[in-house]
C-alpha cells in the first residue's frame, strides 16, 4: 500500500531541506555585504567626509552588484531544473557559456563604473567627489571578477552545493578587514589612499575570491561528473541568448529594488552630508538584515526549481511554503533588532552625533519593512524557481519606480535652495523617501506572491528539452 506523508511532516521535511540549503547562502550573503559594512566602518572612522563618499560611491557600486547578480541568475535556475529532470550531463555546456556572459558583463560594468564619477559630480557636493572618484575607479578593477564569481557560485548553488558560498565568502571578509585600512590610512610603504584604497581592497578580494572557486569546482568529486572545465566552449550565440532570455528580466527585477535604494540614496546627497551619512549608516544596517531573507529566496529557487525540473507540482508549493515561513521568522529577528538597538548599531559606525540620532529613526522605518522586504525576496526567488521572470519584471518597475520613488521625492524634497529650504516637495527629508521605500516594498511583495500562488496552482511537466 503506498504511503501518503502527512501534511505536517511534509512541511517539517521541507523546511529542514530549506533550512539546510540556505543556511550556507545566508552566511554568504552576509560576507558578501560585510564588505560594505567594512567599508562604511573604516570610513567613518577615517572621517564624516571620508564616510560620505563612501556614502555615495557604495550605492553606484551596488548598481554593478545588481546587474551582475541579475543577469547571472539566470544560471541557478537552469542547472536546478536539469538537476531536478537528471540530465546533469548538460550543466557543464551552461556553465561555460555563463563564463563567456559574465566575462562581457564584467567588462561592460568596468567601463561602467569609470564614467559614473563625471555624471555623480553634477549632483554631489565637490567635497565629496574626491573620495567618491577615487572609491569608484579603484573598486571598478574587481568588476570583472565579481560577475564570473556569481557564474562560479551560482552554478556550485544551482547543484544545491552552498558551502563553497559561505566559507569563501567569510575568507575574503577576513581579507578586506586588514588590506582595507591598510590601503586606507597606509602601512609602512603604503600611502594613505582614504577612500580610494577602500576601493582598491574590495577589487584585490573579489579577484583572490573568484580564483579560489575555480580551484574548488575544478577540485571537486561533487562536480566531477559535470565535465565544467574538460573542454573549451566558443561562444555560442543561442545558449547566451537562452541565459540572457532568462536573465535579463531577472536583471531588471533585481535592479528596480536596488536602484531604487540607490535613486534614494542620491536624492538624499542633495540634502547634505549628515542626512546622506545618516542614510547610509541606516541602509546598511538595513542590507545586512535583508541578506538573511536573500539567502532564504536563494535556496528557495533552488528548491523551487528542482521540483519543477520533476514536474512536481506540489514540491514546488511545498518548497515556496517553506521559504516564507522561515522568511517570517527570521524577519520577526530583524525588525526587532532594528528597532530597539539603532542608535547603538549606529554608535558603532560613527561617533558624529547627529548622525547617530537620524540614522536611529530611519531604523524605525525599515523595522516596518522588513516583513514585505522579505516576501518579496521569497516570492521572487520562487518564481525564478519556475522560470517566470517577465511578468515579475513589470511588477517591480511599477512598484519601485512607479509609485516608491516618486512618493519619494514628493515627500522627503529635493534640494536646497540658497536660503536652505528643499527645493522641491513637502521636506520630510530622508524620512519622506523612507515611507516610499515601505510603499514600493508592499505592493511589490503583494503582486509577486499573488504571481506565484497563480502559476503554482497549475500543473507542471517534468524539463525535457535544453533551456
Amino acid at each position: 500500500m503506498r504511503h501518503v506523508e502527512l501534511p505536517q511532516a511534509r512541511l517539517k521535511r521541507e523546511l529542514r531541506a530549506t533550512a539546510l540549503l540556505s543556511a550556507p547562502l545566508v552566511i554568504g550573503q552576509l560576507s558578501s555585504m560585510g564588505m560594505n559594512v567594512i567599508d562604511t566602518v573604516l570610513a567613518g572612522r577615517h572621517g564624516t567626509n571620508t564616510l560620505a563618499a563612501i556614502g555615495v560611491g557604495a550605492p553606484a557600486w551596488s548598481v554593478v552588484i545588481l546587474l551582475c547578480v541579475g543577469v547571472m541568475m539566470a544560471v541557478p535556475p537552469t542547472v536546478a531544473q536539469l538537476d531536478g529532470a537528471g540530465r546533469r550531463s548538460e550543466i557543464g555546456a551552461v556553465f561555460r557559456q555563463g563564463l563567456w556572459l559574465a566575462l562581457a558583463l564584467g567588462l561592460a560594468l568596468f567601463a561602467a563604473m569609470r564614467v559614473a564619477p563625471g555624471l555623480l559630480a553634477q549632483f554631489i557636493a565637490p567635497e565629496v567627489m574626491p573620495g567618491v572618484t577615487g572609491f569608484l575607479n579603484g573598486i571598478s578593477w574587481g568588476a570583472p571578477a565579481l560577475a564570473l564569481y556569481f557564474s562560479l557560485r551560482y552554478l556550485a548553488e544551482g547543484v544545491a552545493w552552498t558551502v563553497p558560498t559561505m566559507v569563501i565568502g567569510a575568507a575574503g571578509l577576513v581579507l578586506l578587514l586588514p588590506l582595507g585600512w591598510a590601503l586606507m590610512d597606509g602601512w609602512g610603504a603604503l600611502p594613505e589612499m582614504g577612500a580610494a584604497g577602500l576601493g582598491l581592497a574590495t577589487s584585490i578580494v573579489l579577484w583572490v575570491q573568484v580564483c579560489t572557486f575555480a580551484l574548488v569546482l575544478r577540485a571537486s568529486k561533487r562536480c566531477a561528473d559535470l565535465g565544467l572545465f574538460e573542454r573549451f566552449d566558443a561562444p555560442d550565440a543561442k545558449a547566451i541568448g537562452a541565459l540572457l532570455r532568462l536573465g535579463v528580466p531577472m536583471g531588471i527585477s533585481v535592479f528596480m529594488e536596488g536602484s531604487l535604494f540607490v535613486a534614494t540614496a542620491l536624492l538624499i546627497a542633495t540634502l547634505g552630508t549628515v542626512q546622506i551619512a545618516a542614510h547610509q549608516v541606516a541602509i546598511l544596517v538595513a542590507s545586512a538584515t535583508f541578506m538573511v531573507p536573500l539567502g532564504v529566496a536563494m535556496g528557495t529557487t533552488v528548491r523551487v526549481g528542482q521540483a519543477a525540473g520533476a514536474g512536481d507540482a506540489d514540491g514546488v508549493r511545498w518548497a515556496a511554503k517553506a521559504g516564507w515561513i522561515i522568511g517570517v521568522a527570521t524577519q520577526t529577528a530583524s525588525a526587532l533588532l532594528l528597532a530597539l538597538a539603532g542608535a547603538w548599531m549606529a554608535s558603532l559606525i560613527t561617533d558624529d552625533p547627529a548622525v547617530i540620532a537620524l540614522s536611529a529613526t530611519l531604523m524605525l522605518f525599515a523595522a516596518v519593512f522588513q516583513y514585505t522586504d522579505g516576501l518579496q525576496a521569497i516570492s521572487a526567488g520562487a518564481l525564478r524557481g519556475l522560470k517566470d521572470t517577465r511578468i515579475p519584471a513589470y511588477v517591480t518597475v511599477l512598484s519601485y519606480w512607479g509609485l516608491g520613488l516618486p512618493v519619494g521625492i514628493f515627500l522627503g524634497g529635493v534640494g536646497r535652495t540658497a536660503e536652505g529650504a528643499v527645493a522641491f516637495g513637502l521636506g520630510w527629508g530622508p524620512t519622506g523617501y523612507w515611507v516610499g521605500l515601505i510603499l514600493g516594498l508592499t505592493v511589490a511583495a503583494t503582486l509577486l506572491t499573488w504571481r506565484f500562488v497563480s502559476l503554482s496552482s497549475r500543473d507542471l511537466r517534468p524539463v525535457t528539452s535544453s533551456p
